[in-house]
């Protein structure tokens, strides 16, 4: 081959190879992601099939918060935020609520992702406006990334991590490059994206606590307002959005307004007098037992058991392995045989619930049984690091018969205490290190004194083995205050998990947010084989292997006895006033009061016949 061939053949392969990565590089624009797999909603569909699209706009609706606030600003550390303040925003994406996780655009008019998903890029709609009617651009979008990254709650520099460079690529098109690293998870993750005015705060502190009602783009607006008391949210009468397929249906009431109220007891008072329209019930006894009134019994008020098909997530007592006494995984084994589910379940709970033994429980997501198949092959590289139990025990937390008599569980705690260096005192009777003579006692921090009931035989329990337990109710602003800087010895917490978990569970889990104000890894773990899983997690390429690897993850968190496990239920309760109406299609997630409507026929009967305990 002479040089001018060889040339001339030079230039064609790579003529073809520049295509080739060109051609790979290219993505399609959509109107949507899907996390796994297809969109169920296809380009051009007109409302998601959980809303009704007719549904009247008008009304209002009252709801109740607990506790205060002093802020609306809700992206920083600082300071106690409203209620609900999020929907005064658009985000560029917004989520559906029947799949596991997808994404449908917003603010945005199209998304574009490449295969590899290595980088997002989302062009704005041309009619997306401010409530003061001036356009939403990209100069919008990337002021937010970059202030909330720098200047936001320490939780967004962690979030936003992998984000290498955000940039401008036309009048109305920003595009997101991602680091290396495989995580199919972060184009969703840009897609909500609350986008703030760069007009309003350019000449404002962003990180000071505000009580100046923001400018937003949402379907609402910060009306009446009383600090720390109230808050009312206005519908927008020209809210840009209104007429988009993925708000079909949605944010129906003209008004909503928040009451806040010092404890679920005064509330629950207030709901019943008829000062409240809606109320999502979380404790067994006031559903059991708060609401046998008349106007339950002839339907003014109804009570309802809503089913989801949600991940219950992870509910329990949570040690904090920061303290030295909560280092060794015997004691932390030991401790949760003071807790009697079962007698708790039956007395205090009305048997209302089930225990609950994964950190993605009521999902497909939960490891049970032994690990099998592509699960097990993943912890097999981690053998030599894991404990021996994952390969040959199905994780169950501790059981007795309800009777209250849990003297053999007790027992074996004292067993697996003594293991751990530690015995009863004869003389002080108090549980005492055999080295150091350290008498073992800690102290359960609570925000609400729903929860003593469900502590103090807690402590009763391991009273018992000479262990001397303190529970401490505080104020909101004061628990806050001691979760962020990891002050505490126990606390009741609970994971929320969605269907596709991704990112958040570097939060949840990860050694570097162990230290991290403000995360929530509130255990405090630091596992390098936890670490990795949870990348293994965040980089599934397919739904049936994110399946494997958070079930392999769930299955070192449950063995690692980080938690003393609660309780779960496959449904919510709601309790309103016979006002509403809602959609005949109830969402995987369950219960949507947004997507609910005041029918103005039920609220003219109800009126007539009065609320109230009468």
């Amino acid at each position: 081959m002479n040089r001018l061939a060889a040339a001339i053949a030079t230039f064609l392969l790579g003529a073809t190879l520049a295509t080739g990565v060109a051609l790979a590089a290219e993505a399609a624009k959509s109107h949507g992601i899907a996390m796994h797999g297809d969109l169920k909603y296809p380009s051009g569909f007109r409302n998601f099939d959980y809303v009704n699209p007719a549904a009247p706009k008008g009304g209002e609706v009252r709801l109740g918060a607990i506790g205060s606030y002093d802020s609306f600003n809700g992206f920083i550390i600082k300071g106690q935020p409203a209620i609900s303040l999020g929907l005064i925003y658009d985000s560029l994406m917004t989520n559906s609520l029947d799949e596991p996780f997808s994404e449908y655009c917003l603010l945005c008019e199209t998304v574009e992702v490449p295969e590899d998903r290595s980088w997002v890029a989302f062009t704005l709609r041309p009619q997306a406006r401010w409530h003061d009617g001036q356009p939403i651009t990209v100069e919008d979008v990337i002021w937010t990334f970059e202030t909330l990254r720098e200047k936001g709650d320490p939780f967004y520099r962690y979030y936003y991590a992998s984000v290498k460079k955000v940039e401008k690529t036309g009048d109305r098109s920003v595009k997101f490059t991602f680091l290396p690293g495989e995580n199919r998870e972060l184009p969703l993750i840009i897609g909500q994206l609350p986008v703030l005015p760069r007009h309003y705060w350019e000449n404002r502190d962003f990180e000071a606590t505000t009580l100046e009602p923001p400018l937003g783009s949402g379907a609402y607006k910060i009306g009446d307002f009383e600090p720390g008391r109230s808050i009312t949210y206005v519908r927008a009468p020209d809210y840009w959005g209104a007429r988009l397929a993925v708000n079909a249906g949605s944010s129906n009431f003209d008004k909503v307004r928040y009451d806040y109220y010092r404890d679920s007891t005064v509330e629950i008072e207030a709901f019943k007098s008829g000062a409240m329209d809606y109320r999502d019930e979380n404790s067994s006894r006031h559903w059991a037992t708060s609401y046998d009134i008349p106007a339950v019994r002839d339907g003014r008020l109804k009570k309802e058991k809503i089913p989801h098909k949600r991940s219950a997530g992870m509910q329990g007592f949570v040690f904090n392995l920061r303290r030295e006494l909560f280092k060794d995984d015997l004691v932390r084994q030991a401790l949760a045989y003071g807790f009697d589910f079962e007698w708790s379940n039956k007395t205090l709970f009305y048997g209302q619930y089930t225990r609950t033994s994964s950190f993605f429980q009521n999902s497909d997501l939960a490891a049970t049984g032994l690990p099998q198949g592509r699960e097990r092959e993943i912890l097999a590289k981690y053998a030599d690091r894991l404990p021996p139990e994952i390969f040959t025990q199905a994780y169950t937390p501790p059981a007795t018969d309800g009777s209250g008599n849990n003297r053999q569980q007790l027992h074996y705690a004292l067993t697996l205490l003594q293991r751990a260096g530690w015995d009863i005192d004869k003389d002080s009777r108090k549980l005492t290190h055999t080295e150091t003579g350290r008498v073992m006692e800690f102290e359960v921090l609570l925000v609400s004194p729903l929860f003593e009931r469900v502590v103090l035989p807690f402590k009763k329990n391991l009273a018992r083995l000479g262990i001397e337990v303190k529970v401490r109710t505080v104020d909101s602003a004061q628990y806050q205050e001691r979760l962020e800087n990891f002050d505490f010895d126990m606390i009741i917490w609970t994971w929320g998990q969605s269907m596709s978990p991704g990112n958040e569970q570097r939060n949840f889990w990860g050694s570097e947010a162990a230290n991290r104000r403000g995360s929530r890894n509130f255990s405090g773990i630091k596992d390098p084989v936890i670490d990795e899983l949870v990348e293994m997690v965040i980089a599934a390429p397919t739904r049936e292997k994110l399946v494997q690897r958070t079930r392999a993850l769930d299955r070192v968190l449950q063995w690692n006895h980080i938690v003393i496990p609660h309780w779960h239920i496959p449904y919510d309760r709601v309790l309103y006033w016979d006002k509403f109406s809602r959609p005949a299609v109830t969402p995987d997630q369950g219960a949507s009061l947004f997507t609910w409507w005041v029918d103005p026929v039920k609220e003219k009967a109800l009126e007539a016949r009065g609320r109230g305990q009468k």
